[in-house]
């Protein structure tokens, strides 16, 4: 019986869904392998739940699909992915303290949405300028 995880993560208006299953340590997101990720910050963010973890990664295959929102905040969903499902997979609660003492942002998500816009300025505070002159 094969052990797999599904597992999903969301930053600003990207979301992210995966799976862990056991394997030889292929790591694809939107089915290109991370070493041909780009740009390179975002895939740098990608590296780090990897980095964390050590070498239980060697053990699983990850596959993440990710659609919505720009470069970084895929990346950052993609990420969120990556470290959910590792913890899950393992149950260990040492790699979960792990990660959220290096960024909590890895297993909890960010609420912070932008705000919509509103009349009478460009944007959702910004206002038209008076001068009274």
């Amino acid at each position: 019986m094969m052990k797999v995880v599904h597992t999903s993560g969301k930053r600003k208006t990207a979301i992210a869904r995966g799976t862990v299953k056991e394997g030889t340590g292929r790591i694809r997101i939107n089915k290109k392998p991370l070493e041909l990720y780009s740009p390179e910050l975002a895939r740098l963010k990608l590296q780090e739940p990897l980095d964390i973890a050590g070498d239980i990664v060697n053990n699983v295959d990850i596959t993440v699909r990710v659609r919505g929102g720009g470069v970084m905040g895929q990346a950052e969903a993609a990420r969120m992915v990556i470290a959910k499902g590792l913890v899950q997979y393992t149950n260990d609660m040492d790699l979960k303290d792990k990660y959220v003492h290096y960024d909590r942002t890895m297993l909890v998500g960010d609420p912070r949405r932008s705000e919509p816009k509103k009349y009478g300025g460009p944007g959702a505070r910004a206002r038209k300028q008076k001068s009274y002159r």
